[in-house]
């Protein structure tokens, strides 16, 4: 399975630190956002990613390379600065991820941090390639954040994606069989949602709950506070490694 990691964005909302650094080289605890995602990946087994690029995106191109360091291939899908929404960015990005009749691919975004483990989606992929006609598509959905308290969509007792019911986060992480971008709008800006939603009315999109870490790192503010959060864990982990930590 490839996947398309979402990079292209101006963010806006994290001005001035993405004045002159495209947001998903913005660091977290030493490293950058992009560098978590792609990690994470690697080792769920993906090896094979697209990267699309907008605001500053030879920086990204500078900073992340081919992707041999982590024993994986990076093909990078340009966009101008004012970036192409994501359902233009699939659209566009659809050859690099092998073409409406590739198997289906992973799409997640740049600026989020999560501790989902990635490998979860393989099996999501298979039931699409098995059956698109039932299954067209997988969202993973978070607990809603403080900022966005009514969530986005619901996930009924079968395991399907509803828009109605008590409403969940979308977790900007999917798999999409490839066959729904053919003949959609490339290299231009149109939004994923509204227009699939048509897919969840139809009952053909799956999703899962995911409990745990998933933060939406908009402002320089919620970077400060979790980067502070996550650097105060590591040093209780080294801490609690160290000879002797644990004798009272």
């Amino acid at each position: 399975m490839k996947a398309l990691i979402l990079a292209a964005g101006r963010g806006e909302r994290m001005r001035p630190l993405t004045d002159r650094l495209p947001k998903p080289l913005l660091e977290l605890a030493g490293k950058p956002l992009i560098v978590w995602q792609i990690e994470r990946l690697r080792r769920a087994g993906l090896r094979e990613l697209v990267v699309n690029l907008g605001w500053l995106g030879d920086r990204l191109v500078e900073a992340l390379g081919d992707g041999s360091r982590w024993d994986l291939r990076i093909d990078y899908s340009r966009e101008p600065e004012q970036a192409w929404e994501t359902g233009g960015a699939v659209a566009t990005a659809l050859p690099l991820l092998g073409g409406p009749e590739a198997p289906p691919f992973a799409v997640l975004s740049a600026d989020i941090y999560t501790e989902f483990d990635y490998a979860r989606l393989h099996a999501a992929a298979a039931r699409i390639a098995a059956d698109p006609g039932s299954t067209s598509a997988h969202f993973v959905l978070a607990d809603n954040p403080a900022h966005h308290p009514g969530g986005d969509m619901a996930l009924g007792p079968d395991g399907r994606v509803r828009r109605e019911g008590q409403k969940l986060n979308y977790g900007n992480i999917a798999v999409f069989h490839a066959g729904l971008f053919a003949g959609r709008p490339a290299r231009q800006a149109w939004k994923l949602f509204p227009w699939l939603y048509a897919e969840v009315e139809a009952g053909r999109v799956s999703g899962e709950h995911w409990r745990g870490a998933w933060h939406n790192l908009g402002t320089p503010g919620q970077l400060a506070e979790l980067d502070a959060r996550l650097r105060a864990a590591e040093g209780a982990s080294i801490a609690s490694q160290r000879p002797g930590a644990a004798r009272g």
